[in-house]
């Protein structure tokens, strides 16, 4: 794993977003990445600065102040432009911290921001679906709702304390995307590595894809259950693809659909994610 010199420049993006939700929060990380190396703080109004911004980083290493959505969109821009490989990407997560907690970042605003300063890349694996989308943590069929988060803050004065705090509750709650099962069955047909793994003919409650550090995505499929609860299929490869009636999928912190058909394959080691030495 590669590590960094804390006199290495940093280009610090932090989302509108997480402006608004939590503004001490991004103070306090804005502070100690300041304080600990030469970073240039970039205050985007909306995604195309966002892109922008990104796309002019230059020498500079980015960091995302933002919740799961960010990091996302940075990753999903690099992708794009074919810029992965040669970019390590750092974040302090503030709103949702769920996806980033997942991967490995530390929760908390300062201990987030000392592992940007003195962490190591550890390159990860990433899903990539046929529409050139990507998945870093989890996507689960059927869509599974999102508990209370705080992506759309109430229109309040967000000066008060009182108010923060509860932002910062609402928003650290965590989203469970994978084996859910979702009000309702759906008839899918899932394929790893090109071998079927449930057909149309077998209902499923709920269907997930992970993506490991080893080039294999793991699969579980947690069939339709009318007595006692059915076992679990796991299968691991590096392809899946779900065919069936219009289905919706979660991916990391947005649902997308409806499709009939959707293929990821496992891009191994594809992008850098900058943690804790020790992990």
């Amino acid at each position: 794993m590669a590590t960094f010199a804390t006199s290495e420049q940093l280009l610090v993006i932090i989302d509108p977003a997480a402006r608004q939700a939590d503004g001490e929060s991004v103070r306090i990380a804005k502070d100690v990445l300041s304080a600990g190396a030469a970073a240039k703080v970039c205050l985007p109004e909306g995604p195309e600065e966002f892109a922008r911004a990104l796309g002019r980083r230059g020498s500079r290493r980015p960091v995302v102040v933002g919740d799961g959505r960010a990091l996302v969109r940075a990753v999903t821009l690099l992708h794009r432009q074919r810029e992965l490989a040669g970019c390590a990407l750092s974040v302090v997560p503030v709103g949702d911290t769920s996806l980033a907690e997942s991967l490995g970042v530390p929760a908390g605003t300062v201990a987030a921001a000392r592992a940007v300063l003195d962490g190591a890349e550890r390159r990860l694996d990433l899903l990539v679906d046929d529409s050139d989308g990507v998945v870093l943590g989890a996507l689960g069929i059927p869509s599974v709702p999102v508990r209370a988060a705080a992506a759309e803050p109430v229109p309040l004065s967000s000066g008060r304390p009182w108010y923060r705090s509860l932002v910062r509750t609402l928003a650290a709650r965590p989203v469970r995307l994978p084996a859910v099962p979702s009000p309702g069955t759906a008839r899918l047909r899932v394929e790893v590595d090109g071998a079927t793994l449930v057909d149309l003919d077998q209902p499923v409650e709920a269907v997930s894809v992970t993506p490991g550090t080893d080039g294999l995505a793991s699969v579980e499929v947690r069939p339709l259950s009318l007595g006692a609860e059915a076992t679990p299929l796991l299968a691991a490869g590096r392809t899946v693809t779900v065919t069936g009636a219009d289905f919706r999928y979660r991916a990391d912190a947005a649902v997308s659909g409806p499709v009939r058909r959707r293929t990821w394959r496992v891009a191994e080691g594809a992008w850098g994610l900058v943690l804790p030495a020790d992990r």
